[in-house]
């Protein structure tokens, strides 16, 4: 892998994990002496980024990672139902559905531990199992372009996830949803399937517009549609 890629999935992962906050001042020269690169790959890195929109470049002041306002996160749930919802009705028809079956069990078994364990469930191998699922109905779809496209708007809205995990209740509320997803497209209900994901996109979205208190997260407020 060239060194401009790597550098690029680095940064990529620090912004979507908060390792580099919403705002945050990506000092080229800093950085390039932390990842122990030239700043050549480090800009190329910086410019896709930007072109991803995790980045904001701001002429004569450099690189910032972007803020998190509310008007993009609806846009962006938005086109997560609609992709999503699509997606899971492609699987649904797909001839190989088995592994839904073992995803539902272990959904079901993660909102039970929500259920019993409050704020005090290390949610890390929850994390990996929702990736899992992502991957799963991605392969299932099997319509590459419809997989990229998920997977863009999936990283903008991973970095919401610390607002979720400051509410277990939500967290057990959203692993039943997933199961009622993957017992769907297991069962070949694809208008089942569509309307689960559906509704799990706008439960998701309502309960990060509240954790929100309807500010920017780095920036300033922007008002809904």
């Amino acid at each position: 892998m060239k060194q401009g890629d790597l550098v690029y999935e680095r940064l990529r992962e620090e912004i979507v994990e908060w390792e580099l906050a919403p705002g945050t001042h990506l000092n080229e020269t800093r950085i390039a002496a932390r990842l122990g690169v030239s700043r050549t790959p480090l800009r190329e890195a910086l410019h896709r980024l930007d072109r991803d929109g995790l980045v904001r470049i701001s002429p004569g002041r450099g690189a910032f990672v972007s803020e998190i306002a509310l008007g993009d996160v609806a846009h962006r749930f938005q086109l997560r139902d609609a992709l999503e919802s699509y997606a899971v009705r492609l699987c649904a028809r797909a001839d190989e559905r088995s592994v839904f079956d073992a995803l539902e069990a272990d959904f079901l078994e993660w909102r039970d531990r929500f259920d019993a364990g409050a704020g005090a469930v290390d949610d890390t191998g929850y994390y990996a199992l929702t990736s899992r699922l992502d991957a799963e109905v991605s392969q299932g779809a099997a319509n590459p372009h419809l997989s990229d496209s998920l997977a863009s708007v999936r990283q903008h809205l991973r970095r919401l996830r610390r607002i979720a995990r400051r509410t277990p209740g939500r967290m057990a509320l959203s692993a039943g949803e997933h199961a009622r997803i993957c017992a769907a497209v297991r069962a070949g209900a694809e208008e089942e399937a569509a309307r689960a994901a559906s509704e799990h996109v706008g439960n998701s979205l309502r309960h990060i517009l509240a954790a929100l208190g309807g500010s920017a997260v780095g920036g300033s407020a922007v008002a809904l549609d």
